[in-house]
């Protein structure tokens, strides 16, 4: 009953992340929750299995912590790097992060996809191990278990299996768009972290100072004791430390290429800055994890030498020795977080894989589905990855009966780890090694995957009586040198170091040989110009296609219906085509809108298939390798000239400018000119009138009470200030006016943006008692732009809604695709129709003296129409139905 109301719990807490995220408020947009969500890395075999390899070998267990400790420092240079990557090309797993790179090639999206089955697989059974042997120890009240000669209606793992499959379906699979945010299930694993995390502390510190006088007490004790006075030490000379080695490289490896923690921190992160906190929450919660776990195996070792009780059960057993069934209780909900945590991110990130990867791409082969209506292909990818997910949880789960129940929890978990790691060459090589190619990623996972399946998995199919166990001593068919655990000799080193080693090494080996003297294909070029130079493709350097060819825009439309639906696909075409000034109302489509039709259905079946049908559509010609080249070769001119370029343009720009109206407007600019002077005369004249008139009264009258020589003197301050802002917002303006102003771009977040505009306009907010309600979506908003001028921009229109509200002010953003568009709403009385336009121009008020107008120099929303005009972006006004008036502005995602 209680792990049912726990599920429920998780139920209720990723429902009410969904209901969050439906009224506009994230619930997973913190770096707390991102943080973590990062701590499903430690599964059940942080939870138990770390505890029984410290039994057996002390200190050792501190490897699997350290790796990811190490990594965290470089959480900013190279997650950041892996996030922007997913973002920018729209990347929804580890496999479409590798196909994508290396030209979004199939096989290498197959090869991976069926080698993270393959690797995760057992670490699943894993958690379905763990989960049932922690059900029937309590159930028990004892360490005794036998649940692996129990099957499907008898056996606990097969409920609660199919419990947790139900509620991945539920959450996991809302959506067609894989890269969307699974907001409810993020929040349910950052709870779960929690629950695991107090749990753990609370039997490990219930051990230390219930079962024992201290720490020093227990030290002393488990001194005196031959089995655990030598785990104190790393034993075993020279090997040892060399496995202590290969476990901390293997943890490093783990915590950025298993499909699950790709998960959350690439594809469900909504913030890049959310990595700051991550660098050192994270490492915080591995330490305290980890702080109780040899005190627990030195004192399981201490009660149980005698009993034969299995190290990896210490954490349960130790309260049900001391007859403490609410605290044994409470931790075995803490290890049950720990498994479904793990479970759920994992069998989601598998099933989309599969989904994308392997069923998809052969049900497209078929023309009869290929052409079905649109409903009938978005309902039959949800299915395809709900039946995906209860494929994986079914292997999962009899590999545990087959194979898992006859291994400890850490050896499980050590043969997933070395099989991610044969990632790293081809994903970590390809981030920053140009050079890397799509044969030398493809063959040397294979040759990794096939020495890492030799010398792993199947000395554990050994030990689960699948083959026999001549193998292990005489060789595979009989030959010595095919002996799992001293493949290439006898070197000394345990089974996973030995199977790490090797299969790295020729991993590598061909990863480099086959790259250096392989001939890449044109869009290879191309992505690793992405992929190793991102910065400068998500500030515009970088070209954004390099697609060629002809396709027609019916075709196009076609296809995108089928996948999002009518109306969606047509709004969106519709959407791109109109900020990027496109017609659409020829046959044939232009190049742009083929580039943004395949990052659109990336999202949703895949890179490298969305490839293969856009050019199942289309008629791409082949863009020529010396043409790619060019194109590489003037972005990296662009760079060194991009400034000197642009200062010049502007120049030129500014000087034909002036010319034009010179030789065709001189009479209209004498025109503007008076009337500018006389508007800046006249709003200067103001201030100074009221300081003069104020200061004579107190000069002339020195019997004035103090009190009201202060009111006069308080007023002279503040149209002194007046005047001040006044001269420095013109001069502002006639700098951006004249070109003099030059823009710092760089890479914001406008979400970070947004929250410094409103602390600086909160005193406002405070003093007229208004409401502002946030309504920003759950993604990040990465764009490039000078940062001080678009804070400018935000910072004017939310101070000019707050002098018109009269209760609540609405901050919106909404993305399409290329463009973000940002609102600012007032409950005010609006604005009139014929002074929407009117209302950017310079001295607008001063200009309309029969006006009541609130304060102001009538320059801000002049400056904001300057300042976009200079990021190539727009800003209108108009008024509410329900009331008020409503200023906009957009900034294009892939502007220059």
């Amino acid at each position: 009953m209680v792990s049912l109301g726990y599920l429920m719990l998780l139920f209720s807490i990723a429902y009410f992340a969904e209901y969050r995220k439906r009224q506009g408020k994230s619930f997973i947009h913190n770096g707390y929750v991102y943080a973590l969500s990062m701590a499903v890395y430690c599964t059940a075999w942080t939870y138990y299995g770390s505890v029984g390899r410290a039994a057996v070998r002390g200190i050792d267990f501190v490897a699997i912590y350290l790796g990811p400790t190490l990594v965290a420092a470089l959480f900013w240079p190279v997650l950041r790097k892996m996030i922007r990557i997913a973002k920018t090309q729209r990347i929804n797993s580890i496999a479409d992060f590798i196909s994508t790179r290396y030209g979004k090639n199939f096989s290498i999206a197959i090869v991976v996809t069926l080698f993270c089955v393959a690797g995760i697989i057992p670490y699943i059974a894993l958690q379905i191990k763990a989960i049932a042997e922690s059900f029937d120890i309590m159930h028990a009240g004892s360490t005794a278990i036998n649940s692996s000669s129990n099957w499907f209606f008898n056996d606990t793992a097969f409920y609660s299996t199919a419990l947790i499959g139900f509620f991945i379906i539920l959450y996991g699979t809302r959506s067609v768009d894989a890269s969307e945010k699974h907001e409810g299930l993020v929040a349910a694993i950052a709870f779960e972290s929690v629950v695991k995390l107090i749990a753990f502390l609370a039997v490990g510190a219930f051990v230390v100072w219930g079962l024992f006088d201290g720490p020093t007490d227990l030290f002393n004790q488990a001194a005196n004791q031959p089995r655990s006075a030598s785990l104190f030490t790393l034993s075993g000379g020279a090997t040892s430390y060399i496995g202590w080695t290969a476990m901390i490289v293997l943890s490093m490896f783990a915590i950025l290429l298993l499909p699950r923690q790709f998960q959350v921190q690439v594809v469900e992160n909504t913030s890049e800055q959310h990595v700051n906190k991550a660098i050192w929450i994270f490492p915080l919660y591995l330490f305290l994890i980890s702080l109780f776990v040899l005190p627990i195996a030195l004192a399981g070792n201490l009660l149980f030498a005698e009993t034969g009780t299995s190290a990896d059960h210490y954490v349960l057993a130790l309260p049900l020795h001391a007859d403490k069934p609410i605290l044994a209780l409470f931790t075995y909900i803490g290890g049950f977080s720990a498994a479904t945590s793990m479970m759920i991110v994992s069998t989601i990130a598998l099933s989309i894989m599969l989904s994308n990867n392997l069923i998809m791409p052969a049900l497209l082969s078929l023309p009869a589905f290929r052409n079905a209506v649109d409903t009938s292909i978005q309902r039959t990818i949800l299915y395809i990855r709900r039946f995906s997910i209860v494929g994986v949880l079914l292997l999962a789960y009899f590999y545990d009966k087959w194979i898992a129940h006859q291994q400890s929890l850490v050896s499980i978990g050590l043969v997933s780890f070395a099989a991610v790691a044969q990632f790293a060459p081809a994903v970590l090589g390809g981030m920053y090694w140009k050079q890397a190619s799509k044969n030398g990623a493809l063959w040397g996972i294979i040759a990794g995957f096939v020495i890492w399946f030799f010398t792993l998995v199947l000395p554990s199919m050994v030990s689960g009586e699948i083959l026999d166990a001549s193998i292990l001593t005489e060789g595979l068919f009989g030959w010595s040198w095919l002996n799992p655990f001293q493949l290439f000799g006898d070197s000394g080193m345990d089974y996973i170091t030995h199977s790490l080693f090797w299969s790295l090494l020729v991993n590598t080996g061909l990863f480099c040989l086959i790259s250096l003297y392989d001939k890449r294909n044109a869009q290879e070029v191309y992505q690793a110009e992405v992929f190793v130079d991102i910065n400068r493709f998500v500030s515009g350097q970088v070209q954004a296609t390099t697609w060629r060819g002809t396709a027609y825009l019916p075709d196009l439309k076609a296809l995108l219906a089928n996948f999002l639906g009518q109306e969606r696909a047509e709004s969106i075409l519709q959407g791109y085509a109109k900020r990027n000034q496109i017609q659409v109302d020829q046959k044939q489509a232009d190049p742009r809108l083929v580039s943004f039709s395949e990052r659109v259905l990336s999202g949703v079946i895949g890179s490298a298939a969305a490839r293969t049908m856009v050019q199942s559509v289309t008629k791409e010609e082949e863009v020529s390798m010396d043409e790619v080249l060019n194109i590489l070769r003037e972005n990296q001119q662009m760079i060194g000239l991009n400034k000197e370029l642009r200062r010049k343009s502007q120049e030129l720009e500014r000087a034909t400018r002036e010319l034009t109206r010179a030789n065709e407007q001189l009479r209209s600019l004498d025109e503007a000119k008076d009337e500018f002077l006389y508007t800046v005369t006249h709003e200067l004249r103001t201030p100074l009138t009221s300081i003069r008139a104020l200061s004579e009264i107190v000069f002339d009258n020195p019997d004035l009470p103090v009190e009201q020589q202060q009111e006069y003197l308080g007023a002279v301050i503040r149209e002194t200030e007046r005047l001040s802002h006044l001269i420095t917002q013109v001069l502002n303006l006639e700098k951006y006016e004249s070109g003099r102003q030059k823009l710092n771009l760089n890479a914001i977040d406008m979400g970070e943006v947004w929250r410094h505009t409103v602390e600086a306009a909160h005193p406002l907010l405070r003093e007229k008692q208004l409401n502002l309600h946030w309504h920003l979506p759950n993604t990040m908003m990465l764009l490039t732009a000078d940062e001080y001028l678009i804070r400018q921009v935000a910072y004017n229109l939310l101070s000019n809604a707050i002098k018109f509200a009269q209760r609540d002010i609405h901050v919106r953003a909404t993305h399409n695709y290329d463009e973000w568009q940002f609102s600012v709403e007032d409950d005010g009385r609006g604005i009139p129709e014929e002074e929407l336009v009117l209302i950017f121009d310079k001295f607008f008020q001063a200009k309309n003296q029969t006006l009541q107008k609130p304060e102001g120099s009538g320059l801000g929303l002049a400056i904001c129409r300057k300042i976009m005009d200079m990021h190539d972006g727009r800003i209108w006004a108009e008024n509410r139905p329900e009331g008020g008036a409503r200023f906009i502005f957009t900034l294009r995602t892939d502007r220059n």
